[in-house]
């Protein structure tokens, strides 16, 4: 969501990069360009003002200038404000006595359904969460509601015999919760177009049916300082607790993740990043400032690797750096390459690597998952011999395992260059940044053909 932010910021920077010293006309014009950047991502103006002031009244304290580069200096202090700005991590309340209640709010469209199901997929690691369907007015959010939980294999409940009042469903799931040990209640509400006195009445009866421990607005990143002015609306009338931000994965401008936390005084708890129901990760404020700082997410990248089941995986790459790639086969490259499907999309996993998105030769849209795919089934169709030792598979072999693929004879080659690249990869570790981006470069930009 945020690549244009990121791009004009690192531009910005890299005009600094020569300058030992900074003088106040080289921080206002740095400022000039991060205002401008901050605007176009539709962030409120007020809330860029003020960010703006702050940075340049540390920006100029002439004992730091003179100890760092100019370019680490701006940069350092833009990323310590822009996490003050999105604020500190706020951690799910959960209730010292079951049940723990929580109210999903927010307008149609937002993602409410399905942000409820990924939240209630994300608890069930250490709870026994069960959903609520409360939307009782949108043609199927029932059906919805009942299709996502049984794909992420949590509990639901809903109206009973065509029961349309929504209290009613609210009391029966409190009962159904004690019945079957359910020790959190996510209450999927109603959604409107816009905020009206209806929605608020129906919220306000469901609280005081069932009282809720937090308050989560569902609001769309997409929508711009739109989902700012939602925020506050929704606040004012319900005293929200937290807020989620959906989309987040998106290419719209991104603003409302930087300014709706000071604009509403609200804690961002968690942020959608796919349409997947485990696409759910916690707001944190320093991971975020670092993707849009160009800086990575290696805690992120770290979790991903987690989640996939990638622990052995991370003890051969590293048995494989420190040998310089004498233990690198095929079988080993076939065994990253299911790894990194779990991941996600690759082009996303790739940026949350630090400094990769500075490498120059390398585009971000060239890595195509479906490259994976096709490199796995040249892999599968060879004998454990050829993947042992590759210098074996001359033309014949290199044709019987084209064909076995569905793929090419090219393909075939170019993916056994690839893995004497990769070999030679393993060493340029060793080497410190400037190899690591030599390697890499000639890597990514080969062929689009590969990751």
């Amino acid at each position: 969501m945020f690549e244009a932010l990121k791009d004009k910021l690192e531009a910005a920077f890299a005009r600094l990069r020569g300058k030992g010293k900074l003088s106040e006309a080289d921080v206002d014009l740095a400022l000039r360009e991060l205002r401008k950047s901050l605007l176009e991502a539709d962030v409120d103006f007020k809330v860029v003002r003020d960010l703006v002031a702050r940075i340049r009244e540390r920006a100029v304290q002439l004992e730091v200038l003179e100890s760092i580069s100019a370019a680490q200096h701006i940069s350092t202090v833009v990323y310590e404000e822009l996490v003050s700005l999105m604020g500190d991590p706020a951690p799910l309340i959960i209730a010292p006595k079951p049940p723990t209640v929580i109210l999903m709010a927010g307008l149609q469209g937002s993602g409410k359904t399905t942000t409820t199901v990924k939240l209630a997929r994300r608890l069930k690691e250490s709870h026994k969460p069960l959903v609520v369907a409360c939307d009782l007015r949108r043609p199927a959010a029932v059906e919805q509601l009942r299709v996502l939980a049984e794909g992420a294999r949590v509990a639901f409940y809903g109206p009973e015999g065509g029961e349309t009042d929504v209290l009613k469903v609210v009391q029966g799931a409190e009962r159904y919760a004690a019945e079957h040990l359910c020790d959190v209640i996510l209450l999927d509400t109603a959604g409107r177009l816009h905020v009206d006195e209806e929605l608020m009445k129906e919220l306000a009866s469901i609280a005081s049916v069932l009282p809720p421990h937090e308050k989560l607005l569902v609001a769309d990143a997409m929508m711009g300082q739109e989902a700012v002015n939602v925020a506050k609306s929704f606040h004012e009338l319900l005293t929200l607790t937290g807020l989620v931000l959906t989309k987040l994965d998106g290419d719209a401008r991104g603003g409302s993740a930087l300014a709706i936390r000071a604009v509403t005084g609200v804690p961002i708890k968690f942020a959608g990043v796919g349409e997947a129901t485990d696409a759910l990760e916690v707001f944190d404020a320093r991971r975020m400032a670092g993707r849009i700082m160009g800086m990575g997410d290696i805690q992120g990248l770290v979790e991903k690797v987690q989640a996939a089941g990638a622990q052995d995986n991370a003890k051969i790459a590293e048995t494989l750096i420190r040998g310089g790639g004498k233990q690198f086969t095929l079988e080993t490259l076939l065994l990253q390459f299911q790894q990194i499907e779990k991941m996600g999309p690759l082009g996303k996993v790739m940026e949350m690597v630090p400094g990769f998105s500075r490498l120059k030769g390398i585009d971000m849209d060239q890595m195509d998952d479906s490259i994976i795919r096709h490199n796995k089934a040249i892999i599968q169709s060879m004998t454990p011999e050829e993947r042992r030792n590759p210098r074996i598979i001359k033309g014949a072999r290199r044709r019987r395992i084209a064909l076995g693929s569905g793929t090419s004879v090219q393909m075939v080659n170019q993916l056994l260059a690839q893995y004497e690249q990769m070999k030679k990869l393993f060493k340029t570790f060793s080497s410190g940044e400037k190899g690591i981006k030599g390697g890499l470069r000639s890597f990514f930009g080969r062929s689009r053909r590969f990751f």
